[in-house]
């Protein structure tokens, strides 16, 4: 197959993003505008006939004092990854990031390698022996995968260092999905697990709501946010950066992303962000008041956002990532049993990859990075 590489424009790539039944989030054009301390660049695949096959959102981060980047394509780039010809796609790029001074390259191929249904992570869960994810027979593997990464492999791409939480790349390996085609709500709703459903009927009882916010909404939800990362020990993004993604994305696409409040008694006491992109609908970030608990505005909310994910047509809705600990002492242990409930599956990606093409500044990058 023979394919040229070249800069395209924010429109070419939106247009090439738009064509597609869904992609990453973290790929469309806007993102760079989310991203704004990374200098940004569109990427297009182009056939023998000049027609675009693939895109490519970079991120450029200069290393202090000296001018070389890290080049990184979040959940990236838009490819054919299942092409027996991978190097005939992945080549051009890194001589073209070569050139724009990158030093070392990092990307993370949209490819699930395996998945386990709620039942398989539920007997897991129940056997003593078990205590990590993978230690549990996937219900669908996709051997194509395998054949992605010995091709990385054979081409001097590195694999992320696994961390054991499936956290150790910057993109989570392990999330969470319930699939929407060609399933009814009704199927959706059977598929939660009794709890969830008592949940969702309690909060309905002690007359939660869940409306839809805006842009004036957003200190709103940071009030919130920041409450969740005290109570959870995670340092939390600044309200500057929901108001830039907001603004970024939905001037690129009125409805990319929405924001969700469950209120009871006039007070907002749990709040969700989510993101759309074609068929793919993600909740990105959610946030709950200390309080109200035992209404259970959290479940009611889900509820609510996979309701609408389903009406705008949506394939899947995903609740990102998870840890792959199965051991209830495990403190992300939390994550997955919340979101089994919804009857859904995880999913594993394979992972982020790293290429140096300057083995020393990567290796100095590393360095700093494991120090960190």
């Amino acid at each position: 197959m023979t394919l040229t590489l070249r800069t395209i424009s924010r429109e070419q790539h939106l247009a090439y993003i738009q064509s597609l039944p869904a992609a990453s989030h973290m790929q469309v054009p806007a993102w760079a505008d989310v991203k704004g301390e990374w200098r940004s660049e569109s990427l297009g695949w182009f056939d023998k006939n000049g027609q675009l096959v693939g895109a490519g959102l970079v991120l450029y981060r200069q290393l202090p004092k000296i001018k070389r980047y890290l080049a990184y394509l979040p959940e990236g780039p838009v490819i054919n990854w299942f092409s027996p010809h991978l190097e005939d796609w992945l080549r051009p790029m890194l001589a073209h990031l070569k050139q724009q001074g990158a030093f070392s390259v990092k990307m993370g191929p949209p490819v699930v390698i395996r998945r386990w249904d709620s039942n398989a992570i539920k007997s897991g869960i129940a056997d003593p022996d078990v205590k990590r994810l993978r230690d549990v027979e996937a219900t669908h593997i996709e051997p194509r995968a395998f054949e992605v990464a010995d091709q990385l492999r054979r081409m001097g791409w590195q694999q992320g260092e696994e961390d054991g939480a499936g956290f150790g790349d910057v993109q989570p390996r392990y999330v969470f999905q319930v699939p929407l085609s060609n399933r009814s709500l009704e199927d959706v709703h059977k598929g939660f697990n009794q709890l969830w459903r008592r949940n969702i009927k309690k909060a309905e009882k002690a007359g939660v709501e869940v409306v839809q916010g805006g842009y004036e909404d957003l200190p709103t939800w940071q009030h919130l946010y920041e409450i969740t990362a005290e109570r959870d020990k995670f340092r939390p993004r600044p309200l500057s950066y929901f108001q830039r993604m907001w603004t970024a994305l939905n001037t690129e696409d009125p409805n990319r992303m929405r924001l969700y409040f469950a209120v009871h008694e006039g007070e907002a006491v749990a709040a969700a962000t989510m993101l759309i992109v074609g068929g793919h609908v993600w909740y990105s970030y959610g946030a709950s008041a200390n309080h109200k608990r035992e209404v259970r505005p959290s479940n009611a909310m889900q509820w609510r956002m996979l309701r609408d994910a389903y009406a705008l047509g949506a394939s899947v809705y995903d609740l990102r990532g998870i840890g792959d600990s199965l051991d209830e002492s495990d403190h992300l242990f939390g994550l997955i049993q919340f979101k089994v409930g919804t009857g859904g599956q995880a999913a594993e990606y394979l992972g982020e990859w790293d290429f140096p093409l300057n083995k020393l500044l990567h290796k100095a990058l590393d360095m700093y990075m494991s120090r960190r």
